[in-house]
């Protein structure tokens, strides 16, 4: 883990506020730079929300990486996986975090409140913060998904065109 050119960005809806400070607490107790996206207390809130947050921040490069936290970590992972380029793992255990990073490249991690006792979710955050990717034919997979990516963002836009086309008519 390089802390010198790491900048995590956070984000959770209100199930997971109190995880999110305390992984926040230990990311600086590590010396890591942060970008607190939300939500700020436990009133209810709609976590696609701190999801595209956290994901815009990944892949435009303002953050090097991001941690979403809800209930489950279930539907903070589903919206964080809708931005292309993030690559957002579920973990509920150290293998899973070790290994969504050496063979998936994983930007995004995505943990559950209700489902991890809080200790075990700072020893996953430890575990993907140090693994690296493994490349080799990682890479060439995650090539795959970036193509599927690039598929369904072409056949998006020749939809809106087709929408648009049909309005003007």
């Amino acid at each position: 883990m390089n802390n010198s050119s790491e900048k995590i960005a956070l984000g959770c809806d209100h199930a997971a506020y109190q995880l999110k400070e305390q992984v926040k607490a230990h990311l600086k107790a590590l010396g890591l730079e942060l970008k607190d996206f939300g939500t700020f207390d436990e009133s209810s809130v709609d976590y696609p929300d701190y999801a595209f947050f956290v994901g815009k921040a990944v892949v435009s490069g303002e953050c090097s990486r991001g941690i979403v936290l809800c209930g489950t970590g279930i539907g903070i992972s589903i919206a964080a996986n809708k931005i292309p380029g993030i690559r957002a793992a579920l973990c509920h255990d150290l293998f899973t975090a070790q290994a969504c990073r050496e063979h998936n490249n994983a930007n995004v991690l995505a943990l559950g409140a209700r489902v991890l006792e809080p200790q075990l979710a700072l020893e996953i955050v430890d575990v993907w913060l140090k693994t690296e990717f493994a490349g080799d034919r990682h890479q060439r997979r995650l090539d795959k998904i970036t193509g599927i990516e690039d598929t369904c963002a072409v056949e998006h836009a020749q939809e809106l065109a087709n929408i648009v086309q049909e309005q003007k008519n």
